[in-house]
């Protein structure tokens, strides 16, 4: 099998969006509930990178170069963290967003702020409360990979990626429900950890109060230079 990242989906300027990705692999993986990705390597754009399957897991390469690798996981159950603020609350936090002032991958399909809303989310997480934040979403389209996109860069805002600029590492989903294409959404996001360069994070999606989807991530520091476009 082969699998590509169309250059949208792009996180930083030449790789792909590790939620997009995530869910893309999980997808192909096909797994029942919750899932769990370890990215390994950059996936790169545009390009066709191969599908090898490893007992229950789904492994994601280009050529010998591992970028990620897919299976199944055990359900999230601990507390879902924050209780959501409404849409409206949601909009408002976004004119708090960091990333208006200073962001480390500005063409991001999930949060980017170069971005035209047409064809990317555009989300802007903004602090709510200490350690959280919170996203107002209005879904044009909707498909798993996106769903685990709209998880994903949340998580990064609420530990700081604007001013230490962080990757994701693993991220652990599950989608009970997938939001209607123009319902008023939220997605929450709240710091649970961090020691050294690695930091971890919650986010969940909701619909009014109904949780729809939520994820576990870690995130990893990355040198500042080497997110810089040459």
């Amino acid at each position: 099998m082969e699998f590509v990242v169309p250059a949208r989906f792009c996180g930083p300027p030449e790789s792909g969006n590790g939620g997009w990705v995530s869910g893309r692999l999980v997808a192909y993986a096909d797994v029942d509930g919750a899932a769990s990705v370890r990215l390994s390597s950059p996936p790169p754009l545009d390009k066709v990178l191969q599908l090898e399957r490893d007992g229950d897991s789904t492994v994601l390469l280009d050529q010998a170069v591992r970028i990620a690798q897919a299976g199944p996981a055990e359900p999230i159950t601990d507390d879902p963290g924050p209780a959501p603020v409404s849409y409206t609350e949601a909009l408002a936090a976004g004119e708090r967003y960091p990333g208006l002032t200073e962001h480390p991958f500005p063409t991001c399909f999930s949060c980017g702020t170069e971005r035209d809303p047409d064809d990317a989310l555009c989300l802007r997480p903004g602090p709510v409360a200490e350690h959280t934040f919170a996203a107002a979403w209005l879904p044009r389209e909707v498909t798993g990979e996106i769903v685990w996109s709209a998880l994903d860069c949340p998580g990064g805002w609420a530990l700081g990626v604007g001013g230490r600029p962080m990757v994701l590492g693993t991220m652990t989903a599950q989608i009970s429900e997938l939001p209607a294409v123009g319902a008023e959404c939220v997605v929450m996001s709240w710091r649970t950890g961090g020691e050294g360069r690695k930091h971890t994070a919650g986010t969940a999606l909701y619909s009014g109060r109904r949780l729809l989807a939520q994820a576990r991530s870690v995130w990893l520091e990355v040198d500042p230079e080497k997110v810089r476009p040459a």
